[in-house]
């Protein structure tokens, strides 16, 4: 399984001709061997070319090989072992522990979409019968089920190598859906990339999936990136990065003469709301509690908690103290890569020469180079609100804002000033129920996921998670990334009328397909 540097394209390895790249190591800043091959402008039309020759083919296979292929990627990553774990690790500088965790997710991610697959439910299917003598005129016979888009290109995401980048919840819940998908390889972790590349390229042959369903392509800066959301073959785009990078695939793909949907996950500050009661209670449980979440894989999750509401009082102080020690003894974490330390450390100098903010604490000095250190800081509600873009920045890293409202209908009136979240975090008990229930229906408006008497870092793989929120957080607040709901971002639907029995599809037929369906207007399983 030895690195070799070179493309996946149509699920053969192919060298690029554009030059060549090497991983940095985020511990020490030093290259990492081998090379890395980066693609052309016709490395990009060959990708496209194959997904699109793959797509009639793919998307009208059985469910059952499509969640056979899926299945086959799940084992050959599990197959890669420690090869997969030792090289993400040195691009990334993320321990053992974490990552061995994120590959089970990730090939759970795949095991999952393989059992909705068999399920078919995703399909929504509907069989609504005619009736000829219906008067004034017949009804027809109309029947709908939701049907790929074509193909999707799916950029893989700095800060989780394995579960959201090269066969992760997009690549995954695309390939459920029907779609080839082309993979546009993070430059942070290219060996990891590859790995992964080669584990998905052998289950699509020993299955016998079409050549062209899975490609994956480093390129360098933005130019394959832009190349592929602009080819008229491509229908739907999936990405985890940053809003600068999310915001300008969406112009790019809004551009288009044919326009195309860019489900991007973007930035969040999930905000945590310490109602009066449970403070009072457990003040210094929660202030080290909270900062265990911050400083967690230095901070480098879209659900680290960068904001923290509560009511001013001594309460509030004796959380602030449990707080300020846990940080203060917080070590400095190697980040991602040289490039996100950097930006942490502009985000948080920026928080620091804020003249309506307050550093309560830091962490330990760093030991090592791209080492971020914990910061957290403090602001009077009537200042936040009187600033409220400014001071609601993502740093993304273990930086947290901890707002000081007056009273409790100050906390509920800066959710109205605040973005669009992933998450939001509610601790309460039985005391603070008529202070949750005017907060909830707030929230609603403005995550896609409320957490009471947690924390946001961690996010379950399962029917019912929401991993999306509204803009900014994401680019459409009515789709997830995880979780098999993320299947609908790559599907259509599609009304039959009146087409012969011979020509129907084989789960719009009457009988038993073997699926959930709606007919007539009544459930059926």
């Amino acid at each position: 399984m030895g690195l070799t540097g070179e493309l996946f394209i149509a699920t053969q390895r192919v060298a690029g001709a554009n030059g060549t790249f090497r991983a940095v190591s985020p511990a020490t800043g030093a290259e990492i061997e081998p090379p890395f091959t980066l693609a052309t402008v016709d490395d990009v039309e060959a990708a496209c070319a194959a997904a699109e020759a793959a797509f009639p083919i793919y998307s009208n296979l059985p469910r059952e090989k499509r969640a056979e292929f899926l299945e086959a990627a799940a084992d050959e990553i599990d197959a890669l072992g420690e090869t997969l774990t030792e090289r993400a690790m040195a691009e990334t500088g993320l321990p053992h522990a974490r990552l061995t965790g994120e590959r089970g997710r990730t090939v759970g991610q795949l095991r999952l979409f393989a059992k909705e697959l068999r399920l078919g439910e995703y399909l929504r299917a509907r069989i609504d019968h005619a009736i000829p003598d219906r008067q004034p005129i017949r009804k027809p016979d109309l029947r709908l089920r939701m049907v790929p888009l074509g193909p999707v290109v799916v950029f893989g995401a700095s800060n989780f190598p394995l579960a959201f980048s090269t066969a992760g919840g997009d690549t995954a819940s695309a390939l459920a859906a029907g779609c080839p998908v082309i993979v546009k390889g993070h430059s942070a972790h290219p060996g990891t990339a590859e790995l992964v590349a080669g584990a998905v390229t052998r289950a699509a042959q020993k299955t016998g999936m079409p050549a062209g369903v899975f490609s994956m392509l480093n390129g360098p800066g933005n130019s394959v990136g832009s190349a592929l959301v602009s080819d008229p073959r491509v229908k739907a785009v999936g990405f985890t990065g940053s809003r600068s990078g999310g915001t300008q695939l969406m112009k790019l793909a809004a551009s288009r003469p044919v326009p195309i949907p860019v489900y991007a996950e973007m930035s969040s500050i999930n905000p945590v709301f310490l109602l009066p009661s449970i403070l009072e209670a457990k003040a210094e449980a929660l202030g080290a509690a909270f900062v265990g979440s911050l400083t967690m894989g230095a901070g480098q999750f879209c659900t680290n908690p960068g904001l923290v509401l509560a009511v001013d009082g001594p309460a509030l102080d004796r959380f602030l103290v449990a707080a300020t020690d846990a940080v203060g003894v917080a070590p400095a974490q190697t980040m991602l890569s040289p490039g996100i330390h950097k930006a942490y450390e502009s985000g948080v100098a920026r928080m620091a020469s804020s003249p309506a903010l307050s550093q309560l604490a830091a962490g330990q000095e760093p030991g090592g180079p791209h080492c971020g250190r914990a910061a957290l800081f403090s602001i009077a509600a009537k200042d936040f609100i009187a600033d409220a873009e400014g001071h609601s920045e993502e740093v993304f890293g273990s930086a947290s804002l901890v707002i000081r409202c007056a009273d409790a209908d100050e906390m509920l009136s800066v959710i109205g000033h605040l973005e669009g979240q992933l998450t939001a975090t509610v601790h309460l008990d039985e005391s603070d129920t008529d202070v949750a229930r005017k907060l909830l229906p707030l929230l609603e408006r403005k995550v896609g996921r409320i957490l009471a008497n947690g924390w946001p870092t961690g996010v379950e793989v399962t029917d019912a998670m929401v991993h999306g929120g509204p803009f900014p957080s994401t680019s459409d607040g009515r789709s997830t990334s995880v979780g098999t709901l993320a299947i609908d971002r790559f599907l259509r639907p599609v009304s039959y009328q009146d087409i012969p029995a011979a020509l129907l599809p084989a789960d719009l037929a009457d009988g038993d397909a073997g699926i959930p369906r709606r007919v007539d207007g009544k459930p059926t399983l």
